[in-house]
């Protein structure tokens, strides 16, 4: 399963994993969204219902395709965010795990908070 995400100044694409939240989000595609970023992170707001994954966590690589349940938002690190120590990848509270962007992780640091998100599935 691949998704692709635009924004104006680029484009990233992901292999997602078969887990419940990735069926609900697959399912609400495509979706249009305004970004927000935290740190080296963007997220944006998809709409989905989702519980917390038996390997939710907090501490993820850069390029993890993260899903934030309280906000029902797609979250993607690529970096530090306020929370992290050190070099890690920390997000806010923990997250289910959905996959890896395929492009270097640091095609992120293109999207600027409140730049549209356009996110749709990608055959193949």
């Amino acid at each position: 399963m691949r998704i692709r995400l635009n924004w104006p100044a680029g484009q990233a694409h992901a292999k997602l994993e078969d887990t419940p939240t990735t069926r609900a989000l697959l399912a609400a595609l495509p979706l249009t969204a305004r970004a927000n970023t935290w740190g080296e992170e963007v997220y944006f707001d998809t709409g989905v219902d989702a519980t917390l994954e038996a390997d939710a966590r907090q501490v993820v690589d850069p390029g993890t395709v993260c899903f934030w349940v309280e906000g029902k938002a797609l979250a993607l690190p690529y970096g530090r965010t306020p929370a992290s120590q050190g070099d890690e990848c920390r997000l806010v509270s923990d997250v289910n795990l959905l996959g890896r962007l395929e492009e270097d992780a640091r095609v992120l640091a293109t999207v600027a908070a409140g730049d549209e998100i356009r996110l749709e599935s990608v055959d193949g």
